[in-house]
């Protein structure tokens, strides 16, 4: 009886933590919204905290997690996919914009594999150049995990513009990888490169064909529970699309795309078999249903790869001095690769490429592969992961005009509680009308004229 309810204890104490995860995790992104701290940060260091705190207790012995935060890491990446679909507008005069971000998305991913490469094939000369580009690749990639909900303070085309290319970052990158994991060093560049190219046209079919059968199931679904019912047929559309090697993020992002755009995909005699007025009430909650799920899994996966830091890895000095260099690496390419495609007003773009949820789940994959470098530590990727997610928050804060050190300190005035009403007002506004004039700078169709009048009124 005894034995019985003391797991009764630990089954409401498990659930009490749960629970507690998700308010604290609620909080956090309320301080994300205000500071600009990204709420990824502040997960990382409470799953520290809470493994140190249990350690210390002995409540926990060897966990192996591993496992949990691939099967939580790959549910995020299809959630997060598919709320940065349903938040873009396929238009005409956007196409010049999209164009940017995919080639930026690709310049730079290509890019920062061969640079970071050298520098692994430098720091670990018995590397080959083939391991040292497919280590390389995980820290190639942008984390639209963060990026997504970090950039929700941004109001004009250069939000829309980091959603791109962090998606397309996302596709390119995973699928890259997994191209260079299944080629085990044994294909050549040109035929791992016609691959990729064969799959991405094959992908790309599956994706359109399946993407409309979808929306026409979703508008005639006449049952309540229907919402979870599309998440699991994308879950396993996901699924099956990585066992057969094809793309999947392009079914799930094929999928976002055409729901939220129909009036673009839905043309002459497909007309009769789409009806706005059925979808457009369930697209709102199923866009409400997605964004909270993201931020479910999210939590949770940022929390338990905090379980899985060891604390030895950031007392390496060579590790971090290492991790400062990747660093470098990838905001120096990531400035040469912007100068190229967007050429001016490239700020806070530059800065704004943290790594993430993809960086890890891949690692965790290379790990499970024959494909190693003994003396890589996983220090590597935490010190990377923190520094990119650092300097993503100074920049966000500096580019709404305001000091770091009075964010972080709680001396806006919009945070001070001494101010009226009306000085509250006037903060927000003028934080508004800055970051909206900022945003739209060289980037919309009428980017030149807007970058001229900007220069008119820098001058005045």
């Amino acid at each position: 009886m005894a034995a019985k309810q003391s797991f009764h204890m630990n089954t409401y104490v498990l659930i009490v933590g749960i629970a507690g995860i998700i308010i604290l995790s609620f909080f956090f992104n309320i301080l994300a919204k205000r500071t600009n701290i990204p709420s990824v940060l502040l997960l990382i260091i409470l799953g520290m905290g809470l493994k140190s705190a249990l350690s210390h207790y002995k409540l926990i012995g060897d966990l192996d997690l591993g496992p949990i935060l691939e099967i939580l890491g790959n549910v995020g990446l299809v959630m997060i996919v598919l709320e940065a679909a349903l938040d873009l507008q396929l238009e005409k005069e956007k196409t010049p914009l999209i164009v940017r971000s995919f080639l930026t998305a690709l310049l730079a991913l290509g890019g920062s594999m061969i640079a970071i490469g050298a520098f692994f094939m430098y720091i670990f000369p018995d590397t080959s150049a083939y391991t040292a580009i497919l280590y390389a690749t995980p820290l190639s990639i942008m984390s639209s995990a963060i990026i997504i909900p970090s950039v929700g303070g941004l109001t004009g085309a250069k939000k829309e513009f980091m959603v791109y290319e962090s998606t397309f970052s996302d596709i390119l990158g995973i699928m890259v990888f997994y191209f260079m994991i299944g080629a085990d060093g044994g294909a050549g560049g040109g035929s791992i490169f016609w691959e990729i190219v064969l799959n991405i046209l094959a992908t790309t079919v599956l994706s359109v064909v399946v993407a409309y059968v979808l929306v026409y199931m979703f508008q005639h679904l006449q049952m309540q529970v229907k919402l979870f019912l599309i998440i699991g047929i994308l879950l396993m559309m996901f699924a099956l699309g990585k066992i057969f090697h094809l793309s999947s993020l392009l079914i799930i992002l094929a999928f976002g795309l055409v729901l939220n755009n129909t009036d673009l995909f839905f043309q002459g005699f497909l007309k009769k078999y789409f009806d706005r007025e059925k979808v457009k009430p369930i697209l709102h909650d199923f866009h409400n249903l997605t964004l909270e799920s993201a931020f479910l899994i999210r939590t949770f996966f940022f929390v338990v790869f905090g379980f899985t830091i060891t604390l030895s890895s950031l007392y390496d000095w060579e590790v971090a001095v290492n991790s400062f260099a990747i660093v470098a690496i990838l905001l120096v390419v990531r400035w040469i690769i912007l100068k190229v495609v967007v050429r001016k007003n490239i700020i806070p773009q530059l800065w704004i490429a943290p790594r993430g949820l993809i960086t890890v789940l891949l690692f965790f994959t290379l790990e499970e592969s024959s494909i190693k470098i003994d003396q890589f530590d996983a220090g590597l990727l935490l010190y990377p992961i923190l520094i990119t997610s650092i300097i993503m928050m100074i920049s966000l804060i500096s580019y709404r005009g305001e000091k770091v050190t009075d964010v972080l300190f709680h001396t806006v005035p919009i945070l001070n509680k001494n101010n009226t009403p009306q000085q509250k007002e006037e903060f927000k506004k003028r934080m508004e009308e800055n970051t909206q004039r900022q945003d739209f700078d060289g980037f919309s169709h009428r980017g030149d004229e807007k970058d001229s009048e900007s220069s008119e009124e820098d001058e005045a």
